[in-house]
């Protein structure tokens, strides 16, 4: 067993930019606060990216059986994604051939035998073919091969599901690109058993969402409890740009504190970071080493809390029979935060990652969003069943209680959309360190001019 870091001179962090390489004009930083609160670039995002763009529609392992199928509701479209006889999985349009009747009302379920319309009795396998109709000796000249549902492309990566409106869309490979996948592959996103799966209709735009999960500006005022364990020293963090998506760092250190302080932090973790909690048991075995009978801690060059949480990671989860061998000692301790266009963020490090999705409130009110926390776990199978939940769809406002940092953010991020509402407020600007929630406006600028989908 191995418990060291393996060489990996290609690791992204090491060459990546800092905020002294990005140019002071590179992304425009004065943003109209209009594009969160009118309804004139709701349907300019419905036309010129959510009917276009590849976006996440759920996991892959909700739909293992045959004829399992869930809906995707966007605006007011619908859309079926179903495991089919071969196992693959294929995504609808959630209408009926014949007279448009929404085939599948409920949010998830099992259509084993096919699809079948209950209106005029109309029947489609899982592969969207048109079986059957009723009385079909006297339906008249109805070619069956060509009025079979609607398709849309789907397709997975990391464990989830995507699918695109459009039809003519590019692959998803293609769009993911492929430096991404072979950067996020080490971490085994498609092992991962989800942990926490919540989605709730709250009220903020969903950019004010991305926005907030794409910036640790915002820390010292909202997650000040991060201080003790989060380096936010903006000469820390590097960054990464593509095309469409982005990744940023910063290291999860404190730099300058003392030895107990490091380990303070370090042991409060799991407050915000639930996948800490097994690891926290190696961790300290590896303090002792340097602790003295009256408490104080003497770490010498080249040893602190974070190399040490680094070293207890590996070894955990090696020890449970889980491949790190691809990751980094940073990635053992790091949470690299990784944004996807238009609306995947997500946090992850070895073992672990957060999901915070957010997408258009199906009535198109410009001030209100549906968000989808998600965690998921790395675990031996024989464990992940024990830990695996079934989503929580959240009614009341405010009823579900997420984890510290989590829920300070629901809170904030409703109280900065009732002050962007205000009138008199005709832009937001936005601060250097503030260079990815920049890009992402960016990228929604270009989508927006119908630049978007190549």
């Amino acid at each position: 067993m191995t418990t060291t870091e393996p060489a990996k001179a290609d690791y992204w962090f090491d060459s990546a930019l800092t905020l002294d390489d990005i140019e002071p004009d590179r992304y425009r930083t004065e943003i109209s606060t209009d594009r969160y609160t009118d309804p004139a670039v709701v349907q300019r995002e419905h036309d010129t990216i959510w009917m276009k763009v590849w976006q996440v529609v759920g996991r892959a392992d909700e739909l293992t059986n045959t004829g399992d199928w869930k809906q995707y509701r966007l605006f007011d479209q619908s859309y079926i994604v179903v495991r089919g006889k071969d196992a693959r999985l294929r995504g609808f349009v959630n209408a009926c051939r014949h007279r448009g009747n929404v085939l599948c009302q409920e949010a998830r379920g099992n259509a084993k035998r096919g699809f079948l319309c209950q209106y005029h009795l109309w029947s489609y396998d899982l592969a969207g073919n048109l079986k059957g109709m009723l009385r079909e000796a006297l339906a008249g000249p109805i070619d069956k091969d060509t009025h079979g549902l609607i398709e849309v492309p789907v397709d997975t990566f990391g464990g989830f599901i995507f699918l695109n409106p459009d039809p003519d869309a590019a692959p998803l490979a293609e769009f993911i690109g492929e430096e991404v996948a072979t950067m996020l592959a080490p971490y085994h996103l498609d092992e991962m058993t989800t942990v926490m799966d919540v989605t709730e209709a709250i009220d903020c735009n969903w950019k004010v969402v991305m926005d907030a999960f794409n910036e640790g500006y915002h820390i010292n005022g909202v997650h000040p409890q991060l201080l003790a364990v989060l380096n936010i020293q903006p000469e820390t963090t590097r960054y990464k740009f593509y095309e469409n998506h982005s990744i940023a760092m910063a290291p999860f250190d404190v730099v300058g504190a003392t030895p107990e302080k490091q380990v303070e932090g370090t042991l409060a973790l799991p407050e915000t970071f639930p996948g800490t909690v097994a690891v926290i048991p190696r961790f300290q075995e590896l303090v002792k080493e340097y602790t003295a009978e009256d408490g104080s801690i003497d770490f010498p060059d080249g040893v602190t809390a974070r190399t040490l949480l680094q070293k207890a990671t590996r070894a955990h989860l090696t020890d449970m029979g889980l491949d790190v061998s691809g990751l980094t000692d940073a990635q053992m301790s790091d949470n690299h935060g990784w944004f996807l266009f238009p609306n995947f963020m997500m946090t992850i490090r070895a073992g672990e990652c957060h999901v915070i999705l957010s997408r258009p409130h199906p009535d198109g009110d410009p001030n209100r969003c549906i968000w989808h926390v998600a965690s998921y776990m790395y675990l031996p199978k024989e464990m992940a069943d024990a830990f695996k939940v079934d989503l929580i769809e959240v009614d009341e406002p405010g009823s579900y209680k997420y984890f510290e940092a989590l829920q300070q953010d629901y809170e904030q991020m409703q109280r900065q959309q009732a002050g962007l509402r205000n009138k008199g407020l005709d832009h937001m600007m936005l601060v250097k360190e503030e260079v990815v929630v920049a890009k992402f406006h960016d990228t929604v600028d270009r989508w927006m001019a119908g630049k978007g989908a190549r």
